[in-house]
């Protein structure tokens, strides 16, 4: 990607993210494989030294900016640097670069229109954590809307980025807000220039509006002038919409009715934070990040919610083992399948090898050596076997022999007076 223009000395600009009133946000390399954000605010300073106002309240800023990070927060974008851009005198700062959909984005198809409960919950404890964080260390915010969060895919965490405003004089932001902030998320005293610690507490209260709605509070329906002074008389004088009623409309017409109903059950303590928030009058709301982050996880674990949060648990688990008495049917009778097949296949193995037998058989009995026997008549042909009667007689003088050879023998005198054996018959 071609330059731009160059930011400074080993930053490289490879183009822009997001641009808009209060400046525009490039994607920057860093001598290496570093990806960074490098936000460029839209006025000059043309002089780089103490005797030029802007430039004084650009350093004075920025030296806020750096207290935010010394004590780093999971919800809150890392500043890296900052300064002015080696060509137009620009002034920028250069935060870490988020992987990840921001809440607009989470807003559009093929993402719900509206946020779970459990999910808004997870928000609105984070981004107070960081308004908390921000305010401690003296940093107002004062651009606090929905593409301004990310939620960072790495961590899981939700991201607040973008401390533009947070650097322009008092002068430059009104300016800016008035010809080109966010009007929707704007509270009523930034119309007049001012940007309090409450304010970024209305700009809360709308985006978490937003995320259970469906929809900002006061929505700009076009970019004329005449829309935008609409939308800011509206947060000036009319009353908020009710929530629940337009949060009931947004839900996705896929949902089963039951989910519809759970999730309209918006915890009561919620809703009053975010009406606290969204008071006209500043001195009515939280007075800053702290506050609000206590009221929070107060409620967070108010008897409502922990209630809340048991049932919501008891009826996962009866989901979950519906779902697991369903494997289990699903298992069974696969697993009778596959018996019923290995049954089939060994009956079938076994009737093969008993036809094979049979005919080993047949074989063997037609072709037994008898002499003119000839396939299946070999049995109804074959002749009578001739039994030879084996004689007796061997036998018989084998006897005799065994009798004569076990006789007594007599002894018989000679006529010279021997004794002579004689065989006795």
């Amino acid at each position: 990607m071609a330059k731009i223009f160059t930011i400074t000395e080993g930053l490289e600009n490879m183009g822009a993210l997001r641009t808009g009133g209060q400046g525009s946000v490039y994607k920057g390399k860093r001598m290496g494989a570093i990806i960074t954000a490098v936000k460029l605010l839209p006025t000059p300073i043309h002089k780089e030294n103490t005797d030029d106002k802007n430039f004084r309240d650009f350093q004075s800023e920025v030296e806020k900016l750096k207290k935010v990070n010394e004590r780093p927060s999971p919800n809150v974008v890392k500043i890296l640097s900052s300064g002015l851009t080696e060509s137009g005198s620009l002034p920028f700062i250069e935060m870490e670069y988020i992987e990840g959909p921001d809440l607009e984005d989470l807003l559009k198809a093929p993402h719900n229109p509206v946020f779970s409960i459990r999910e808004a919950l997870k928000l609105a404890e984070q981004l107070a954590a960081a308004l908390a964080h921000c305010h401690e260390v003296g940093v107002r915010h004062g651009d606090i809307k929905s593409n301004n969060v990310k939620f960072n895919t790495a961590t899981g965490n939700y991201i607040l980025l973008d401390f533009g405003l947070a650097i322009m004089s008092d002068e430059q932001r009104r300016s800016s807000l008035r010809n080109a902030g966010a009007v929707e998320f704007m509270a009523p005293e930034q119309y007049d220039g001012k940007m309090l610690f409450e304010t970024d507490v209305y700009s809360y209260g709308v985006v978490l509006y937003e995320l259970l709605a469906g929809n900002v509070p006061f929505p700009l329906v076009n970019k004329h002038e005449s829309a935008r002074n609409l939308v800011m008389v509206a947060h000036i004088e009319k009353p908020v919409p009710d929530l629940l009623e337009l949060r009931r409309t947004h839900l996705p017409a896929d949902w089963p009715e039951d989910k519809k109903m759970a999730e309209m059950q918006v915890p009561g303590w919620l809703l009053e934070v975010i009406g606290r928030c969204l008071e006209k009058l500043p001195e009515k709301r939280y007075k800053d990040g702290s506050e609000l982050y206590e009221a929070v996880c107060n409620g967070m674990l108010s008897k409502e919610e922990v209630s809340g949060q048991f049932m919501a648990l008891q009826n996962e688990n009866a989901v979950l083992r519906n779902k697991i008495k369903d494997h289990e049917r699903l298992a069974k009778s696969r697993l009778l399948i596959i018996a019923a097949l290995l049954l089939g296949v060994f009956i079938g193995a076994f009737a093969i090898g008993s036809s094979f037998n049979r005919e080993d058989s047949v074989d063997t009995t037609g072709k037994s050596g008898i002499p003119g026997s000839g396939g299946k008549d070999t049995l109804n042909n074959a002749k009578p076997a001739v039994v030879k009667q084996r004689p007796e007689t061997k036998r018989a003088d084998s006897s005799a022999q065994k009798k004569e050879n076990a006789a007594p023998k007599k002894k018989k005198k000679t006529k010279d007076g021997l004794v002579d054996d004689v065989p006795y018959f």
